[in-house]
């Protein structure tokens, strides 16, 4: 049964179990849709002459040395003999290999062919027996997410669980696979993680994925109906306080934003509940609109909940909204409420939001999940990644006393034509204006041979008194990947500048306090050049930072790119952005030309899905819009289409929704 735990497969002990466990999977339902990130082809290995730095090869030979441990103990070296000479091979936290490997036997070894001086080394190469190999070049092997398992025993769990009698139920109506041309649900698991042609593996896919759109998109059309029909238990009808406030604003209004606030106050002021998405792209305005229409709702005597989804941007939403309140002699009064807050702080903060002495709850997720009780909650407005459903409402009502209103904040331009799709039970304004006062962003892309003038670059503008940040994609070295580093960088800039500036790092794998810690100090002017990895994308605002260096900029989607870049240009003075590009094809430099030529992210958004065009099956795991697990709302818009059409073919109310990717993980 696919509710047994996963201890019930066969090679799944106490240890394997808890690697499992540590994402998520307990039994064998939630195994089922852990997706291969790629898939590899065998190809003939290939003479050491003929090998090239950066490539993935297999070279056939044998070990006539035995392996020596270096790096203390974390790592192993050794010599491969093979037809044309040798070369040297090196493995990182795998010491087992060290008595499993026989010197004189015959071995296909398959791995990345990197240089260290003038030396060229194959890291962290897979073994394989010549017949093994032979026999796995005639399929696509599935490359697993790295958990600490071996790959071997990924394939042989889930040929366990797909040889099991009536696996999984196929919910899809037979009509629409028929219309569609989709495959059976069994046979599509089968080749997802066993195909053994490309075309298998697409047509594979497109059954998966069409399930995600589905499925989703009927609750998205279950939602739409529901929230047509909620009345609006709390009517906004005075925003004096927020009249107050624009009179007082350093700048006007953007066109785009008067006509999104009007939409907002006529939904806040009728029968209906709002239930309104804010697109705007970054640095549009979207934060003001958000504490307008919360100070409508304290002029009528209720509460607003802002939820953010970071500690660090929720912090930044509370002072702005205190400074606000401030400036204009507001008898209003706002509270934070972060997970990070001890247990006392939380309580205190517990008992203002229920006596209803705080017109302003700011925070986290803490918001829904802690023992918070409201007084009376009329208006949430939420992050686009807690997408608002009508359970979640009901979570808030049950704090409050009625249905709150619902206002979801968006900084990511997506293409109308998915957008009407995706938010189908939304009512969307768009912001696609930036504020008068600030100039257009100044964009250029170089390569490697133009760093130094880079660094220079940035330390310009930190000697004119502003900011830079520096964007690598990773924390620290991986010997599989060819990219900057965090932790490497740091180190290098410091060389570098010989420590005339203040220099700090950032990144996931730090604790909340440190990240809110190194964000406060840069956004107090204590640190002049922040290199961190992407954690900063989300909203971050600090107008004195003027510069930003992305490294490695050909790995990252350019909807990605645009959200870095959206961190510099937000105050009075000129912004530059640098794209390095260490990559020399074409199409890496035709995806940054755009990004150099325009700062719209509508306009990018569109160009992105006509560059990034069908999926990539080698890459099948995408950028996840919206908790997607294979599904990519660009690369796969046809079948996103596809998917709305047939839900339009169906009678919602005779279809009930199955657990699917999108509710198990």
């Amino acid at each position: 049964m696919l509710e047994d735990l996963v201890t019930s497969l066969k090679g799944v002990g106490p240890q394997t179990a808890k690697k499992l466990e540590a994402h998520a999977i307990y039994t064998k339902k939630r195994f089922t849709f852990f997706y291969p990130v790629s898939y590899e082809e065998l190809a003939d290995p290939k003479e050491i002459s003929d090998i090239k730095e950066g490539q993935l090869v297999s070279i056939e030979g044998c070990f006539r040395k035995p392996l020596v441990t270096i790096k203390n103990k974390q790592a192993l070296s050794a010599e491969f003999f093979s037809t044309g000479g040798t070369i040297s091979i090196l493995w990182y936290h795998m010491p087992y290999l060290k008595k499993s490997l026989f010197l004189n036997y015959t071995y296909i070894l398959r791995g990345k062919v990197l240089k260290k001086g003038t030396r060229l080394y194959l890291i962290q190469p897979v073994v394989y027996f010549p017949e093994d190999y032979n026999k796995l070049k005639k399929t696509l092997i599935p490359i697993y997410p790295k958990m600490g398992i071996a790959p071997k025993l990924f394939r042989s769990l889930f040929k366990q669980i797909l040889e099991e009698n009536n696996f999984i139920e196929d919910r899809l109506p037979q009509t629409i696979r028929n219309s569609y041309r989709l495959m059976d649900l069994h046979t599509a698991y089968q080749m997802i993680h066993f195909p053994t042609t490309k075309d298998e593996l697409l047509i594979a896919r497109r059954r998966l994925v069409f399930d995600e759109f589905f499925f989703f998109l009927i609750s998205v059309e279950k939602l739409k109906n529901e929230h047509q029909k909620l009345q609006a238990s709390y009517c906004i009808k005075n925003f004096a306080s927020a009249k107050k406030v624009l009179k007082t604003l350093p700048y006007s209004l953007t066109n785009a934003q008067t006509k999104a606030f009007k939409e907002i106050i006529n939904d806040l002021s009728g029968n209906y509940l709002m239930n309104r998405l804010i697109q705007g792209d970054v640095g549009s305005g979207k934060t003001i609109l958000a504490f307008l229409s919360m100070l409508g709702v304290a002029d009528c005597g209720y509460q607003s909940a802002l939820m953010a989804p970071t500690e660090v941007l929720a912090r930044q939403h509370f002072e702005g909204l205190n400074k606000l309140l401030e400036e204009n002699s507001l008898p209003f009064k706002a509270v934070l409420l972060v997970g990070s807050m001890t247990a006392k702080e939380k309580r205190l903060v517990y008992e203002q939001i229920e006596r209803g002495n705080v017109q302003f709850i700011i925070g986290t997720h803490a918001l829904i999940q802690e023992k918070v009780i409201y007084d009376q909650l009329a208006l949430v407005i939420t992050d686009e990644q807690h997408r608002f459903g009508v359970r979640q409402r009901e979570a808030f009502s049950k704090k409050s006393r009625a249905l709150p209103h619902v206002m979801v904040m968006s900084a990511t331009p997506i293409p109308r034509t998915l957008a009407l799709i995706l938010y189908g039970d939304l009512d969307i304004s768009i912001i696609n204006e930036l504020p008068a006062n600030r100039l257009p962003i100044k964009n250029c892309a170089i390569n490697e041979k133009d760093l130094v003038k880079a660094w220079n670059f940035l330390a310009k503008e930190v000697d004119k008194g502003h900011q830079a940040y520096v964007i690598c994609s990773m924390v620290e070295e991986n010997e599989n990947i060819e990219a900057e580093n965090v932790t490497d960088y740091y180190e290098k800039l410091q060389n570098f500048y010989k420590g005339h500036y203040r220099l700090a790092i950032l990144h996931g794998k730090m604790k909340p306090k440190e990240k809110d810690e190194v964000m406060r100090q840069f956004a107090q002017k204590e640190i002049d050049i922040l290199i961190s990895t992407t954690v900063i994308e989300v909203g971050v605002n600090v107008p004195n930072a003027t510069a930003i260096l992305i490294e490695n900029a050909e790995r990252f989607g350019l909807s990605q790119l645009h959200q870095l870049r959206g961190r510099i240009g937000r105050g009075n003075a000129q912004s530059y952005c640098i794209f390095l590009n260490r990559s020399d094809s074409k199409t890496s430099k035709e995806r940054l030309k755009t990004l150099v030529e325009s700062n719209d992210g509508f306009y990018i958004a569109e160009e992105d899905l006509k560059q990034r065009g069908p999926g990539d099956f080698y890459g099948i795991r995408q950028s996840g819009e919206l908790l997607f697990i294979l599904g990519d709302i660009y690369t796969d818009a046809s079948i996103l289409k596809d998917a709305m059409q047939a839900v339009k073919e169906i009678n919602l109310d005779d279809f009930n929704l199955p657990v699917t990717n999108q509710t198990i993980l």
